[in-house]
């Protein structure tokens, strides 16, 4: 083999082993941007259900913290009744009521309802918030806006309160001046079907109107 043939064999052996190092290079930076990504990607999803956990520990942490300024009452009776009940607090928060429940899933009563029927809807879940004529026609059209958005929720006036809005649950009860108080979406997120229901999940639905 002549000179020229041989200097043409190492060069192609050379650009051969220069391909194969390129090549080599490139897969040790594909597979460094592959891990790279996986890492990324690992970590992103890790902390996203750290954050999502976190989020879901804090809200329940929250929930089982009483909201500031609300009273409680305990071992109340649950017999239904055909007549009128004189409850110890106003507006009741649970007690013997009627036998058919008020309507409560995002209802909004313009006058005073039945309290026994009221009650009843306590007793399913419901949260409900009344108002007297200290309450400011604002905040009566904010409160309507947030029950007719809110499951298990109903509004109506009542006149034999001490506060200007007093929100009520079965067994809790919160009285606000102002319907922009944060305490009003801590109570409806702790007690919308809460754990303080007796009944969750029966009806809102198919009772009384009033």
């Amino acid at each position: 083999m002549g000179s020229n043939s041989k200097a043409k064999s190492a060069d192609r052996k050379a650009r051969i082993a220069e391909m194969r190092r390129a090549e080599q290079a490139r897969e040790r930076r594909n597979r460094i941007l592959a891990i790279t990504a996986s890492t990324v990607i690992l970590a992103g999803v890790v902390g996203g259900v750290w954050y999502l956990l976190n989020t879901a520990n804090e809200k329940e942490e929250a929930k089982a913290v009483p909201v500031k300024g609300e009273q409680t009452w305990s071992d109340l009776s649950q017999n239904h009744v055909q007549k009128q009940v004189d409850y110890p607090m106003s507006p009741a928060a649970g007690g013997d009521h009627a036998p058919v429940w008020l309507n409560c899933d995002a209802e909004v009563y313009t006058e005073e309802v039945n309290e026994e029927n009221a009650v009843h809807s306590l007793e399913h879940g419901a949260v409900w918030i009344t108002y007297n004529d200290k309450a400011a026609e604002a905040d009566v059209k904010t409160l309507t806006e947030k029950v007719t958005t809110t499951p298990y929720s109903f509004l109506s006036p009542y006149k034999d309160q001490s506060s200007p809005i007093t929100l009520t649950a079965w067994g809790h009860q919160l009285n606000v001046d102002k319907a922009s108080d944060p305490r009003v979406d801590r109570f409806l997120d702790k007690y919308v079907q809460g754990e303080q229901t007796p009944e969750p999940g029966a009806a809102c639905t198919g009772g009384s109107m009033a």
